[in-house]
């Protein structure tokens, strides 16, 4: 089935909308300064009606919802969207309320806010609303923006919890369903700046045939019709690729014991450069050999 819709998962920005840190959403405020400009430009860009695009910022992973909605909301606005508001689910039945699939039904774009995405899932989760969610990403010109947890909640795979320092001992990562708009993907964000690397190793050792995927802060990946991938922002994705594993421990040691794992495939993309999830094959935009 070809896809007609596209995600847009992003990183995050410093100190906001991780579900590891105890300041949680503290400083997200202060933070957020249109750090994503380039890639909430991108959106506007990507969009059916680009300027003209019916954007709905949905801040439901969020703790502080209402500080953090309207900042995207001005931020888009900058860039000259003026059709953005703040869609607030707080709880599972508004999930199900007319207005609010209606709100959806009328959008061009949603854009998930940072936060925890486990309380994304949880409150998302097997309702109406995501029915149609996914409806219009697969069969519509739709764009499924998502920052942070809203990018690790896009797949059907899920980190949601899980330490930087501990992530090779075995049980430190724990996984569990997301959305699902994307299947055999995992995504981790905030990755270069907290050293997650070793969180997405695990999580793609005890499943091989998902690509682990990687994303720095200020940066994302578009994807277009459902495979063709493309990095975007300022830094770096990388692409965890286990189905050449040659050998692990994973299911010999004890809780908490180092894991072993022979051949792990890694990529590292930068801004233009391109990733086929059907082939697996990657294209580096400015690459020394052509």
């Amino acid at each position: 089935m070809e896809i007609l819709g596209k995600l847009i998962i992003i990183g995050g920005a410093v100190d906001k909308g991780s579900f590891t840190e105890t300041n949680l959403d503290k400083d997200a405020v202060k933070n957020l300064n249109f750090f994503e400009t380039g890639i909430l430009k991108r959106i506007i860009q990507e969009s059916k009606y680009k300027e003209e695009s019916r954007i709905e910022v949905i801040t439901t992973a969020s703790k502080i919802p209402r500080e953090i909605g309207p900042e995207y909301v001005k931020a888009f606005s900058y860039l000259g969207a003026n059709n953005a508001d703040v869609l607030y689910i707080e709880k599972r039945e508004q999930s199900n309320d007319p207005e609010v699939l209606e709100r959806l039904q009328a959008a061009e774009v949603v854009m998930f806010t940072g936060g925890d995405q486990l309380r994304l899932t949880s409150i998302l989760g097997g309702t109406p609303f995501v029915d149609l969610l996914i409806s219009k990403y697969q069969n519509t010109e739709f764009i499924y923006a998502g920052t942070s947890a809203g990018a690790a909640a896009a797949s059907n795979n899920m980190i949601y919890q899980g330490s930087s320092s501990e992530a090779l001992l075995k049980g430190e990562v724990k996984i569990t369903s997301g959305l699902g708009l994307i299947d055999d993907v995992v995504i981790d964000t905030h990755f270069v700046q907290r050293g997650r690397i070793g969180r997405l190793f695990q999580a793609v050792v005890g499943n091989p045939k998902v690509m682990g995927v990687g994303l720095g802060e200020d940066t994302g990946l578009l994807i277009t019709k459902g495979h063709q991938m493309e990095a975007i922002g300022s830094g770096l994705v990388i692409l965890v690729d286990g189905r050449e594993v040659k050998d692990t421990n994973l299911t010999q040691v004890e809780l908490d014991q180092p894991i072993s794992i022979n051949h792990l495939v890694t990529h590292v993309m930068s801004h233009f450069d391109k990733f086929d999830l059907n082939t697996y094959k990657m294209s580096i935009h400015s690459s020394q050999y052509t």
